[in-house]
This record gives C-alpha cells, sequence and structure tokens, in this order.
C-alpha cells in the first residue's frame, strides 16, 4: 500500500497509538495493525494518553473494528500478525486502497478517519477552528470548572484521535446545527458503556467482547432490522453535505458512526480543525430512543428506551438494578458465558452525564462479582440476589432516616417539634455522607454475605456495623450543634435518644435488629440479676 503524500498520520502504517506493554511498563509506539496484535497476545497494560472519559469509545471502536473485519474475513478468531490486520482493515474500505479513510488527515473530498468526505470538496466556508485536541472533544463544563478547555496545545496525533473519536461517538445536540449520536435515548442524553470483564489487562476484554458480538450478530440484526452484508460499518466511508440522514436500516449491526461535520488539517505541521454544522443528524434514529443494538447500553424494557446516566452517577441503586433487577434487557457485552471459569469478574459501567449545553461528571465503576453471584446470575437466579440487594438498600435507606431525625433534634436544640427549614438543611447536610459511603462499600459488603456459610449471622453484624456507622455521624454532628452547656447536653441526649429509639422499638423498620437489641438487653439484665 503506498500511502500519497497528500495523506498524513494512517493508522494503518504509522506508529500513532502509545500504550505501556504488560510484560516490562515500557512504551510503546504502534500502528493500529501493530496494537491488535498486541490485544491478542494480552500485551497492552494501558494508553498514556487516554482520558478517563474517552475509556470506553476507544474500547468499543477497538472492538467493534476489529469484529468487523473479522465478520468480512468470516473468521472468528484474531488475525495472527499486522500484515493480515492491516489487509483485513484496508479491505473494509475498498473505494480507497491507499488508505486515505484511515487517516487523520486526507484532501476534503476524500473519507478520512470517522471524518466523511465533503460533498463538493470544499471547506473554504467551515467557520469553526480549533488548535487544541481537547477543544473538540465532547465535553462541556460549567464555567469551565470541571476539566479545563484547551489545555492540549502540543497535542499529539494519538490526542485527536481520541479527541475526535470522543465526538463523534458519544456527543450528543449542542445547539443548531451540531446533531448528537444514534445510539443514545435523546440529543441530552448519554451513552453508557456497561459490561463484565475479567479481572487483567485490556486485551482479554477486548477479544471477549468481539467474541460476543458475534455470537449475537444474527440476533442483533433481527431484532433491529440491520443489514447482514452490504450495510455501511463505517459510517465515515459515505459522503456528507449535511442536509441528508442516512437510513438506520441501511447500517450493519457493529455500525461506527459519526455525528459531526469536521475535518482535520495539517497546517504549519500542526494538526488542527476546521467543522462546520448540519441540517439534520448524519443517522436518523431519533424515534429509536437509542435502541439501536449497541453491545454495552442497557435497555430500560418497560420504558422502551437506552439507559440515560443521572448526575447521581452509577450508585448502589442503579447498578444492583442493571446486575441484578428485571428493569433493564443486559447489553450484549454483560456477557458471563464468555468468561472463563475461575476468574475473578467485575461489573463494568461507564459513562458521562450530559445536561442541555453541559455535563454533569464522568462516572466510572467496577464491582467485583463473587463466584456465587456469578453462579447465580449464569443459572437465571437473578430474583434472589434481587430480593437481597433490595432489603440492603431498603435498611441503608431506614437507617438514614433515622439519623436524618436524631440530627434535626440535635440542631433544634432537642425539641423534636421544631422542623425550620434551616435545621432540615442542616440534617440533610450531616447526613448525606452517611449514604455515599455506604454505597462505596454496598457491593463489598454484599459479596460477604452472599459467600457467607451463616448468611443470617454475617447480615446481622452488617446492620450492626451499619447503626455504628450512623451514630459515629451523628456523634461527630455535635461540634455543630448547640455550644453552650445546658442547651449542648440536652440536644446531644435526646438526638442520641431519638436515633436508639428509632432502632430499638416495636415499631422499628427493622425489626431484625431490634429484635437483636432487645435480646441483648434482656441478657445483660439477666446477667445482672445473677450477680445480685
Amino acid at each position: 500500500m503506498t500511502i500519497a503524500p497528500e495523506l498524513q498520520f494512517s493508522l494503518l502504517t504509522e506508529p500513532i497509538i502509545r500504550y505501556r506493554r504488560a510484560s516490562d511498563g515500557q512504551t510503546v509506539n504502534a500502528s493500529l495493525p501493530e496494537l491488535f496484535v498486541a490485544l491478542a497476545a494480552d500485551e497492552v497494560r494501558d494508553y498514556p494518553a487516554l482520558r478517563p472519559h474517552q475509556r470506553h469509545p476507544w474500547h468499543a471502536f477497538l472492538v467493534q473494528l476489529a469484529a468487523i473485519a473479522l465478520h468480512k474475513a468470516e473468521r472468528k478468531a484474531a488475525f495472527e500478525n499486522e500484515q493480515e490486520w492491516r489487509n483485513a482493515l484496508l479491505a473494509l474500505t475498498p473505494n480507497d486502497p491507499d488508505g486515505a479513510a484511515w487517516c487523520l488527515v486526507s484532501p476534503p473530498d476524500r473519507p478520512a478517519l470517522l471524518q466523511a468526505a465533503v460533498v463538493g470538496g470544499s471547506i473554504s466556508e467551515w467557520k469553526s477552528q480549533a488548535y487544541a485536541a481537547d477543544e473538540i472533544d465532547m465535553l462541556v463544563t460549567s464555567k469551565n470548572h470541571d476539566l479545563k478547555g484547551s489545555r492540549a496545545r502540543r497535542s499529539q496525533p494519538e490526542d485527536w484521535l481520541f479527541a475526535l473519536l470522543s465526538l463523534q461517538t458519544q456527543e450528543g445536540f449542542l445547539g443548531a446545527g451540531n446533531y448528537g449520536i444514534s445510539r443514545m435515548n435523546g440529543g441530552f442524553a448519554s451513552k453508557p458503556g456497561v459490561g463484565v470483564a475479567a479481572v487483567g489487562l485490556p486485551g482479554a476484554r477486548w477479544a471477549r467482547d468481539i467474541a460476543a458480538l458475534l455470537a449475537r450478530r444474527d440476533r442483533t440484526i433481527e431484532s433491529h432490522d440491520l443489514q447482514d452484508d452490504g450495510g455501511l460499518a463505517l459510517v465515515w466511508l459515505a459522503p456528507w453535505d449535511g442536509l441528508v440522514s442516512l437510513s438506520f436500516a441501511k447500517l450493519d449491526p457493529f455500525y461506527i458512526e459519526i455525528c459531526r461535520r469536521i475535518r482535520l488539517r495539517y497546517v504549519d505541521e500542526k494538526i488542527m480543525s476546521v467543522g462546520t454544522g448540519s441540517k439534520a443528524a448524519r443517522i436518523a434514529a431519533k424515534e429509536l430512543n437509542g435502541l439501536t443494538g449497541d453491545a454495552w447500553t442497557p435497555i430500560d424494557v418497560e420504558g422502551g428506551k437506552a439507559l440515560t446516566i443521572t448526575s447521581n452517577g452509577f450508585n448502589y441503586k442503579l447498578v444492583s438494578e442493571l446486575l441484578f433487577g428485571g428493569k433493564y434487557q443486559s447489553p450484549v457485552a454483560h456477557n458471563l458465558e464468555q468468561q472463563a471459569k475461575g476468574e475473578s469478574l467485575v461489573f463494568v459501567t461507564q459513562g458521562i452525564t450530559r445536561g442541555q449545553g453541559k455535563t454533569e461528571g464522568y462516572h466510572e465503576r467496577r464491582v467485583p462479582i463473587s463466584p456465587k453471584v456469578r453462579g447465580l446470575l449464569m443459572t437465571n437466579q437473578k430474583a434472589q440476589l434481587e430480593r437481597i440487594a433490595g432489603q440492603r438498600i431498603a435498611a441503608i435507606g431506614e437507617v438514614r432516616k433515622l439519623l436524618w431525625l436524631a440530627l434535626a433534634v440535635l440542631f433544634a436544640n432537642g425539641n423534636s417539634g421544631d422542623s425550620s427549614e434551616g435545621n432540615k438543611a442542616k440534617a440533610s447536610k450531616f447526613s448525606a455522607p452517611f449514604e455515599a459511603a455506604e454505597d462505596a462499600r454496598f457491593f463489598v459488603d454484599l459479596n460477604e454475605e452472599m459467600e457467607a456459610v451463616d448468611s443470617g449471622a454475617q447480615r446481622l453484624q452488617w446492620l450492626l456495623g451499619l447503626a455504628d456507622r450512623a451514630e459515629a455521624i451523628l456523634k461527630i454532628a455535635f461540634d455543630a450543634g448547640p455550644r453552650s452547656g445546658v442547651q449542648k447536653y440536652r440536644a446531644q441526649s435526646a438526638a442520641l435518644s431519638r436515633f436508639h429509639g428509632g432502632l430499638r422499638s416495636e415499631k422499628s423498620p427493622l425489626p431484625g435488629l431490634a429484635n437483636y437489641y432487645r435480646q441483648q438487653s434482656i441478657k445483660r439484665q439477666e446477667e445482672t440479676s445473677d450477680h445480685a
């Protein structure tokens, strides 16, 4: 393959992508075919230039691209060397045998990587210019606080690659002419990345997700009325005039999309970009609500729409529902069958919360899956897991409620009838860290109960710890309560009384814990009587 001089930064032949080698930690510069060989050998540790919010788009791109190439070659096993990968990737772009569609920079009338050819070939009237890679990334932050823009003034080709991929495969609506991707539920939604991976290096997950996609290809085609052979897989290969949308029904099930009209240029020995708006979304899929067959997107079955991440991120309630509940249909990448027996597994959730003209945080969570939990999930016994997780979620909620009530009493100087807004706000402020801490440890504690010989005893110990942790937060708040002598002790005593009374009363929302406290009280009374 001969690269024309006007083509720059070919992923097929140039070592643009850096990764750290697993065996010795050394940084390696690789072309895309070389990277695929390293991933197949599970020799990739990480990517030094990859930013956290770009992790899922990059993983999805590598999986989808490899799956497209393997399917076209009618094989399931990865190619054995870089030349075979290079040939297979080039075979996906038969109209561009010189590899233009795999270059970051090519003439405007020809496709470039993740950039559609411009109908008419002229970009002279395109006004949006960027000289730093992060300027084109999808992140938009309130008042530029969360993540500063235009920092990457010395951007390398791989920085532009990752930013371009982030923009084209996970961006939403951002004003007139700036339409979002098809693979999410609406312009202000988000594109989640949810799946199961073995603890270890990214190569193993890459290989297993490819296998999962290939195994479910026919079902995805049938479920979403997509094309088998002949469908458009690399959306940037179709020229775009900005006026007409592509039909969703004409796409390949593994399609890699683009959503913006943008072209990278090489000027004064530096990459920069120019962009313009469009009159229509690139893919006509608005009515699908994100139901596109994406391998990493859970589907709200009753609502008939793709999962959208809220500002709460992947909290313990949502992750419990995704893992154990029946509300969401699991995506293809949530595939336990592809994982080898005996491997330690994690449930991976990633994504950015989007809003109108802003983002509300990048969220990533990795939840360990214990052997027993894995066994129950694989044998379709989710109901037991859903019940236990639900009971724990309810218990945390009840203890937080009791903590809030006790805090309200504290800030009201011991007067339980004082419900001023100021006291309520203080109670909410001091009780919030309790749930956040329980969220962080929720699945570790749940796994301990599932693996315990005596799950009942394990549950009781957890409840006792839950109450102790809540009481510790209540006592920390004493410093913010009344400070003068009598009021101070009265308020603290009343708050503790309200908290413990709620746990121990006959109407306690946690009857098992209340019964334990009563038994302990009876036992102490009997011991006192014996000593007397």
